[in-house]
């Protein structure tokens, strides 16, 4: 039984050897190259693929006089008396959440102001960044002869 061991192990061992060699050939276009190119190019890929997996959500780059994403709406331009078809882009940091029936309402901020967005996504954290794109609403509430009604946004 000892005899059969030692033969099938070399066996195997021969079949390893025989398949190192048949790859080294096939690798044989490497040499005389230096591998390292090749690495740092796997790696910036690899790197640039998982920056793209990054938060979808959070679109636009701030900067000195630099913005991407310039359809995006300040805050203090959503007025009352805009259509309610009127359709924005809205990039702040969510403040408050509250819960209502099937959607959730979220307080978004940014540097020119505060609006609450209508929405069915429940994952928003306080203090995520986020870009949310909706219809303009006004719900008007008129109490003791005053309107207190308020704008708001019911994401698409």
């Amino acid at each position: 039984m000892k005899l059969a061991t030692k033969q099938a192990v070399k066996q195997k061992f021969a079949q390893s050897m025989a398949f190192m060699q048949q790859t080294r050939m096939s690798l044989s276009f490497l040499y005389g190259h230096s591998i390292v190119p090749y690495r740092l190019g796997l790696i910036f890929l690899l790197v640039v693929g998982l920056c793209s997996c990054g938060s979808l959500t959070s679109s636009g780059l701030n900067g000195t006089n630099f913005k991407i994403g310039s359809n995006v709406t300040p805050i203090r331009e959503i007025k009352p008396e805009q259509d309610n078809k009127a359709t924005v882009y809205i990039q702040g940091k969510v403040e408050k959440k509250a819960p209502l029936i099937k959607q959730w309402a979220y307080q978004i901020s940014d540097s020119t102001g505060q609006i609450w967005v209508v929405t069915n996504q429940k994952n928003l954290d306080e203090g995520a960044q986020v870009v949310i794109k909706g219809k303009v609403r006004y719900r008007s509430i008129p109490l003791a002869g005053k309107e207190l009604g308020e704008v708001y946004l019911e994401e698409d």
